[in-house]
């Protein structure tokens, strides 16, 4: 299964990765915010990267299948992560409405790397948009390659994904003149739980098939 290499197949999934992951989200929007407080952005980006790997290679192994049959895992995990959204985008208002928290270094009392770590894992996992995309939609685009060249797939889709958080990550930072006055960090929050709570309503929406 992972036995050749075939560069039209790495740009494959290389290709449907970007294609995927560059679309605007929470856990985008998560890593831009970290990238221009410049806290803990290797950790996040890593996170995220490998997170993203992991998931594919379920997928390319052949989850998606599996998933399938279970369309109310599905629906818990979106009604976990409509919850978690909402919370999200209430702290991200929360933080819009006092000057004192918008700065575009991390200053004061940073948040424990831990903290970051679990709070990025969060945003991804209880996401089922992240398990359509990565497991399901990947794996099935996998799948339909050529006999062993699923790993040259695998290779390119995760090449993509650590390529976009890098760059979103630490380029976030030619961005920090614009986010060095509060009024910058006020606009990104209220867009920060606007989008947060958007999500929200649409995994509700969905998870209740309402």
């Amino acid at each position: 299964m992972f036995s050749s290499f075939n560069t039209s197949v790495l740009l494959t999934g290389f290709t449907l990765s970007l294609s995927l992951i560059m679309a605007i989200g929470a856990q985008n929007m998560h890593v831009l915010r970290q990238g221009l407080r410049r806290e803990h952005v290797a950790a996040v980006v890593a996170v995220c990267a490998l997170l993203d790997i992991a998931l594919m290679g379920l997928g390319v192994s052949g989850l998606a299948a599996s998933l399938g049959h279970y369309p109310r895992v599905l629906d818990a995990l979106g009604l976990m992560g409509a919850l978690v959204l909402a919370v999200y985008g209430a702290q991200a208002l929360h933080r819009a409405v006092r000057p004192g928290t918008l700065q575009a270094s991390a200053s004061g009392a940073p948040v424990p790397v831990g903290r970051m770590v679990a709070q990025t894992l969060s945003l991804s996992l209880l996401n089922p948009h992240v398990y359509l995309d990565t497991v399901v939609l990947v794996g099935a685009v996998g799948a339909q390659q050529p006999l062993g060249t699923q790993g040259a797939f695998l290779l390119g889709a995760g090449g993509g994904s650590v390529l976009w958080f890098v760059a979103l990550g630490f380029g976030a930072r030619m961005l920090t003149p614009l986010f060095a006055k509060p009024l910058a960090w006020r606009l990104l929050d209220l867009l920060v739980a606007g989008m947060m709570w958007s999500i929200a309503a649409g995994l509700l929406v969905r998870s209740l098939h309402l």
